[in-house]
């Protein structure tokens, strides 16, 4: 691994460290307050309410279905070369999450998830990933359909 990649996974891993302290699920119920002060955390990855999911979250959608779903399926829900993440995130920890994704992981059968440590379009918005999976594994968005969102906060 040479100096340049080391140190964007330092740098990333820095950067999401505050992010990774806590952790927890949320249930189903919708959210409590105004999307517009709504903030990701790990206790509350997503804001859900009146069937509508915050900007980020959705973002996550976006992020997934442009680098995810072609080994992990549509909406999380596993394929025959990688796991269901909508069952993964029901135990896997945001900080484990990140792990994963930044360092790589080999599963069973030799099968191997790469490192997006790299990838500027999955490691910025590994928040936004986690959001989006864990409001599918909570059941907040059902089914395999493109979620519902609030406008944009500006």
């Amino acid at each position: 691994m040479g100096y340049r990649s080391l140190h964007r996974r330092t740098v990333a891993l820095a950067m999401l460290l505050p992010l990774c302290l806590t952790t927890g699920a949320q249930a189903v119920e919708e959210s409590v307050g105004d999307v517009k002060v709504f903030t990701f955390s790990a206790e509350t990855p997503y804001f859900y309410q009146d069937g509508k999911v915050d900007f980020g979250t959705y973002n996550g959608f976006r992020r997934y279905h442009s680098e995810c779903h072609v080994c992990h399926g549509p909406a999380g829900m596993g394929s025959s070369y990688a796991p269901a993440l909508t069952d993964s995130l029901k135990t896997l920890t945001f900080q484990d999450f990140v792990h994963v994704i930044v360092q790589g992981r080999q599963g069973q059968e030799n099968f191997v998830m790469p490192s997006f440590a790299e990838n500027m379009n999955v490691l910025p918005y590994l928040h936004d990933l986690y959001a989006y999976l864990k409001a599918r594994s909570d059941g907040a968005i059902p089914g395999a359909a493109r979620p519902d969102k609030f406008p944009k906060n500006k």
